[in-house]
């Protein structure tokens, strides 16, 4: 079986992608992802808050004792220690880039320019092989309008595409108002890939000591709905690679992304919980079922289910809404 696909102008030796996660702070586990069987790897993410922070260090390290007395004793300032994650996220994805042959994709996570545009040369330099953008933003000013964020979503994303070669995806959230159009305007902006969707983590309350606390859950098999939906129906109809994320855990999970239209499927909670052994099953589920339907390439079956293939394009709008209540019986 040929598993072999192309995402973002790379090559991989097969669809499954292992999506930003804590694995990848350590550079041995590089090797073992690669071991595992996964075509590509994306880096965890370099937040626009460390950016910042590092920014702010920097800036009151150099102003510190500006208005004192060149005589007094406390002129140089004691110097702070800055934080060195930026840097060390750069010399991590270098070492990381070295330690393997499948594509390293480096990760920025944030809403604004910053210092993306900058940090966004440092990574092509450090020798990444693509760039994906996670646009994390929750817009909760009331007085902003939703065709303002998507600007400044897209003004970002082109800022980025213009100081790199390297192919951007942008991850983006299935919030949004019209995310057909959306894609399109970044593909305009000069994304080459879309991933299909960002996972927000909702803060729960601890009722005791009335805070506002974290909550992590791993996803489920269940959360695949959404985005298999939306590449379905963004496949052939956007000139860009499509990634979809979010309850892959199975064979058929990465089946049904395939045949939907994307070019890849990412993986994470599935390997967080069960190990990487997870991915050799999930392939080899893949190529029995391939097997058994005749088919020889990953190619050959993508996007056989896309809204523009199949009989009925309905089921993936507004129909599915009537027929998925008809069909419930008591």
């Amino acid at each position: 079986m040929n598993l072999a696909t192309n995402y973002l102008g790379l090559d991989l030796n097969c669809p499954l992608v292992l999506s930003a996660s804590p694995l990848t702070r350590q550079v041995a586990n590089f090797r073992r992802i690669e071991d595992a069987g996964f075509g590509a790897v994306v880096m965890h993410s370099l937040f626009e808050e460390e950016i910042n922070e590092e920014g702010r260090m920097l800036d009151a390290i150099l102003t510190e004792g500006a208005d004192s007395f060149g005589e007094a004793t406390t002129f140089i300032p004691e110097y702070m220690v800055a934080p060195a994650s930026v840097d060390h996220y750069l010399e991590h994805l270098e070492a990381a880039v070295t330690a393997v042959d499948i594509p390293v994709i480096a990760s920025l996570n944030g809403t604004s320019k910053g210092g993306w545009v900058d940090y966004a040369e440092r990574i092509e330099i450090a020798g990444a092989k693509a760039l994906e953008l996670n646009l994390y933003h929750v817009p909760a000013d009331p007085d902003l309008d939703g065709a303002d964020v998507e600007a400044n979503y897209l003004d970002l994303v082109n800022a980025v595409c213009q100081a790199t070669k390297l192919p951007v995806a942008v991850k983006i959230s299935p919030f949004l108002s019209a995310p057909a159009n959306f894609c399109k305007k970044l593909t305009d902006a000069g994304a080459k890939g879309v991933v299909l969707f960002n996972r927000f983590y909702q803060p729960d309350i601890n009722l005791e000591s009335l805070e506002v606390v974290p909550n992590l859950k791993f996803s489920t098999s269940e959360e695949l709905r959404l985005p298999l939906r939306w590449t379905a129906l963004l496949s052939g109809r956007i000139p860009a690679d499509i990634a979809l994320t979010g309850g892959v855990h199975n064979g058929s999970d990465l089946i049904k992304s395939l045949i939907c239209g994307a070019t890849v499927a990412m993986m994470t909670s599935e390997i967080l919980m069960h190990g990487l052994s997870r991915a050799e099953d999930v392939l080899d589920e893949l190529r029995s079922w391939m097997s058994e339907h005749d088919y020889d390439s990953v190619n050959q079956l993508r996007g056989a289910m896309r809204s523009d293939h199949v009989g009925d394009p309905s089921v993936y709008e507004r129909a599915n809404y009537l027929k998925v209540l008809g069909s419930y019986s008591n």
